[in-house]
């Protein structure tokens, strides 16, 4: 479904989300402690009520990459929010309200294809764990990231704007690594016994199942030669963008084509 309008209530909470992350991204060392949280905290608020109102408002449940894009943006920028409180060293607001601007944004133009109410009572269920494993991943993805940029600060001699240790930013990642793994495991899981239990469509194997399969592959093997091998630095971080990778062609990517491509054509 292309541009498809949304309704006021999804629109200007959209809009406001996305003026709100304008403001951090442009004037964040120009607000007082106080008001930075307090904008923050209005932005995370502004996005939330806008995936709300434009997935389930109306008495109509929409899924699709946009929205997939913007939950995961929404949910990483909470992790991030929740972060800094304890470790004030991290900095990547800037990269955050970018992504978090264009999701949502995105998702007001793309509001994703509508779900009837005779649709299985298991799709939200299933469907939202599939999401907070996007979420966790993207974070995972987020850490990795910083830890590449601190290895690389400590070649070149300085600190540069991360001055959280390289040993604490890479635990953080696996952590969120594990954490992505189980929700995908529950994700896959959870579709295998609604589909056994007829309670949804049977199992069906396409691209989508594969590149999912295949995203959970690369993480198991991923946290097995964590945990017996010692993998880290680049290879580990690698093998990460790979598994985030699969599982972004699995369901946006499969979407993306779905709703954009084919439909335009």
């Amino acid at each position: 479904m292309i541009l498809s309008p949304s309704p006021w209530w999804g629109t200007i909470p959209s809009l406001g989300a996305a003026l709100g992350y304008a403001l951090l991204a442009l004037h964040p060392t120009r607000l007082a402690a106080g008001k930075l949280n307090a904008l923050v905290a209005m932005v995370w608020l502004l996005h939330g009520l806008a995936l709300a109102a434009n997935q389930f408002g109306g008495g109509v449940m929409r899924f699709g990459f946009a929205p997939a894009l913007s939950f995961t943006a929404w949910l990483v920028f909470t992790l991030y929010a929740i972060e800094t409180r304890l470790y004030p060293q991290l900095r990547a607001r800037a990269s955050l309200v970018g992504l978090g601007a264009a999701t949502v944004l995105l998702a007001l133009l793309f509001p994703g294809t509508p779900h009837l109410a005779s649709g299985s009572r298991w799709l939200p269920l299933h469907g939202s764990l599939g999401l907070v494993s996007y979420g966790l991943l993207a974070a995972a993805v987020l850490h990795g990231w910083l830890t590449q940029r601190a290895e690389a600060s400590m070649r070149r001699g300085h600190p540069g704007d991360i001055t959280l240790p390289l040993l604490a930013l890479e635990r953080l990642t696996f952590r969120l690594v594990a954490a992505a793994f189980a929700m995908l495991s529950a994700t896959l899981l959870a579709g295998w016994w609604f589909s056994e239990q007829g309670l949804m469509q049977g199992w069906v194997w396409n691209h989508k199942t594969l590149f999912t399969l295949l995203s959970w592959l690369a993480l198991a093997v991923l946290l097995w030669g964590r945990l017996t091998q010692g993998w880290r630095g680049r290879f580990a971080i690698r093998m990460l963008y790979a598994a985030a990778t699969l599982l972004l062609l699995g369901y946006v990517g499969s979407h993306f084509v779905l709703e954009v491509i084919l439909a335009r054509a």
